[in-house]
């Protein structure tokens, strides 16, 4: 059995569980609802956060604000998607258009260390890459592998949970939050109060350097590498030793 006889067999019987069709009605109501708020909010011409313009995300999106019909391109893009996904007949499409938009978004949020979508944008890219594989019988034409349909035995519904799927998504869920929230070392955060606290934990002994590195962020508007460079080769905190017994008052 080739390859894409072996996916149209596991897409059928996917198709037919009705758990996993709840799945995706959720995927897809999760996806519209994380796109119509951004997208209106583009279109209406205003910045969508109110970060600071030195904050790295915060100097993308002002920037990003000022690029005139560009702006309100993207914000139509994302509402055109959300929307054909609301509707069924439409939902493919919708998948399809959703994927590159979402996609960029996750790498914009890793590079710039993003925390407000830092979680989310991850997520939704694995939600979309669900809507993606439960359409598959309409998108496998466009894959290179893609041989002439053979006649299969047609699968019987079925009511049982899936829970080695869930069993699979819950663990993906947790992957994908165990990974990013310890990816990366420091974090520029959103405001310079956030920036400092984190050097009050774990990273204690590197409060001098991460002081610095917030300053760099949040008051000076230097790029998160340049900063990040300079946080790095930064030593740290120099240990005061106590006196000698002999010395102690």
């Amino acid at each position: 059995m080739n390859l894409a006889t072996t996916l149209d067999r596991l897409h059928a019987q996917a198709r037919l569980n009705r758990w996993l069709r709840y799945f995706a009605v959720f995927c897809r109501v999760a996806l519209a609802a994380g796109f119509l708020p951004s997208g209106f909010v583009k279109i209406m011409g205003e910045r969508f956060t109110s970060l600071s313009d030195n904050q790295p995300m915060g100097h993308y999106l002002e920037a990003l604000s000022h690029t005139g019909y560009y702006y309100t391109y993207i914000g139509i893009a994302q509402m055109t998607a959300a929307v054909l996904l609301l509707i069924p007949g439409t939902a493919v499409l919708g998948a399809v258009l959703y994927f590159p938009i979402i996609l960029n978004i996750c790498i914009l949020s890793l590079a710039v260390r993003f925390e407000g979508s830092l979680l989310t944008s991850p997520l939704m890219v694995v939600a979309n890459v669900y809507l993606l594989c439960w359409y598959y019988d309409r998108l496998k034409h466009l894959l290179p592998f893609n041989q002439p349909t053979v006649a299969l035995p047609a699968p019987a519904s079925s009511n049982e949970f899936p829970k080695a799927f869930f069993a699979g998504a819950a663990a993906t869920v947790a992957l994908v939050v165990l990974t990013v929230t310890n990816v990366f070392d420091v974090m520029p955060r959103n405001t310079l109060a956030d920036c400092r606290s984190q050097f009050k934990g774990r990273l204690g002994h590197r409060t001098t350097a991460g002081k610095a590195f917030c300053e760099c962020i949040h008051q000076k508007g230097q790029p998160l590498d340049q900063a990040l460079d300079a946080y790095h080769q930064a030593p740290d905190d120099a240990r005061q030793t106590p006196p000698a017994v002999g010395q102690r008052l």
